[in-house]
């Protein structure tokens, strides 16, 4: 009878760092989750909690201070913190996604400059691309200037629905450079917090994940030095595409992470409720939800990890795999939840009950880092081509 391998020492290590974060979300997050709704207010606390774990770094390579982990790793992150709080889970996934644009684009001056400070957690990190007039459009439609000004460039503009923008320390912001060129006349820069002419505008009141805030930002002829560039002039198209095949499969994991967490508590609800006699889950309406519940997330759940594993090898086709994780783990999100609410009944539509919140969480990880209507767009051309203009 053969043996099965024994588990390599990095399989170890994630075992072992998920178990902290299990026991993490359990004690200290999972308790906080209702206020920090309720609130609508950033929760530091939980971000230093995860900066003395280690969990803000997680992807970044250890010469700049990270973890070095894998992506497979920071995917199962995201989604144990995104059982218990969808705003919580962001504060590591939005570290991750303001980072990436240094870490694929920057030099190593500016990686040296920055990663380590947002690896411990010292810097918060954002990623402002979208536009009033750009939405799905961000790169081809972007109005943000920069202009170069001998050893600085100045920048004007205005970006929307940036997360956790009025708390980020540092800002990868995407601006034009060259207004003849199109979207590849963009580049990527850092802006720092206290810049003159950097300004927090009006922060949304949004349905869902109320504990990350998500603001307006205003450049008002913002000076920041020419090192705070990301790369060359007129990259920033191919960083931002860079970037999002490795940020999608981040929202898709807190989107996964919403809807196991819904599953979890419908059917421990369903387990212990007793109509006509037994637990409801016992009936076959309710029994067959469940099991259907069941299903999508462990079919989504494959394909994230797929996909991850993808990111880790740089494969050719993560484009693809990114595309397919983002849209099958936010249309499960909502169904999911949905139906979760449904299995409480009256109690799911409670706020005394985590599933609607659940809820009005999910609906958003259809909507931001592309809408589900973008990555069938992506799958589709990745199929059968872009066709040429008529």
């Amino acid at each position: 009878m053969a043996m099965a391998p024994p588990q390599s020492h990095a399989n170890d290590e994630e075992e072992m760092m998920l178990a902290a974060v299990r026991e993490l979300v359990a004690e200290k997050v999972a308790p906080r989750a209702a206020a920090i709704d309720e609130s609508g207010e950033f929760p530091t606390d939980i971000k230093d909690l995860f900066a003395q774990n280690d969990l803000l770094g997680i992807p970044i390579p250890e010469e700049y201070g990270g973890l070095g982990g894998t992506f497979v790793t920071y995917v199962k992150v995201v989604e144990e913190i995104a059982k218990a709080c969808a705003s919580s889970s962001l504060i590591v996934a939005v570290q991750e996604l303001g980072m990436l644009p240094i870490l694929i684009g920057g030099n190593e001056e500016i990686k040296k400059r920055f990663l380590p400070r947002i690896a411990s957690g010292e810097l918060i990190a954002a990623y402002a691309l979208t536009e009033a007039s750009s939405g799905s459009d961000a790169l081809g439609s972007m109005r943000t200037r920069a202009e170069r000004r001998g050893e600085n460039y100045v920048l004007n503009g205005q970006k929307i629905w940036i997360t956790n923008g009025s708390v980020a320390d540092v800002v990868c912001v995407f601006a034009v450079t060259d207004p003849a060129a199109g979207s590849r006349g963009v580049s990527a820069f850092v802006v720092e917090k206290g810049t003159p002419g950097f300004i927090v505008g009006t922060k949304e009141k949004k349905m869902g994940i109320r504990g990350s805030p998500t603001v307006e930002l205003v450049f008002d002829d913002c000076e920041i030095p020419a090192a705070n560039r990301i790369g060359e002039e007129g990259e920033g198209f191919k960083i931002a595409m860079k970037v999002l095949d490795k940020s999608r499969p981040g929202i898709a994991a807190q989107a996964l992470g919403i809807a196991s967490g819904a599953l979890d508590y419908a059917v421990n609800y369903a387990k212990e409720r007793v109509a006509f006699g037994k637990p409801i889950g016992q009936h076959q309406g309710i029994g067959f939800m469940l099991a259907d519940m069941k299903t999508e997330v462990e079919a989504a759940r494959l394909l994230l990890y797929e996909a991850a594993r993808k990111c880790d090898e740089g494969a050719p086709d993560v484009t693809l795999w990114a595309a397919l994780a983002k849209l099958k783990c936010g249309d499960v999100a909502m169904s999911v939840t949905t139906d979760a609410v449904q299995v409480l009944g009256g109690f799911g539509y409670s706020t005394d009950y985590p599933v609607e919140r659940m809820m009005r969480d999910a609906k958003i990880t259809q909507i931001y880092e592309g809408t589900q209507q973008i990555q069938r767009l992506v799958i589709a051309r990745n199929l059968v081509g872009k066709g040429k203009p008529s």
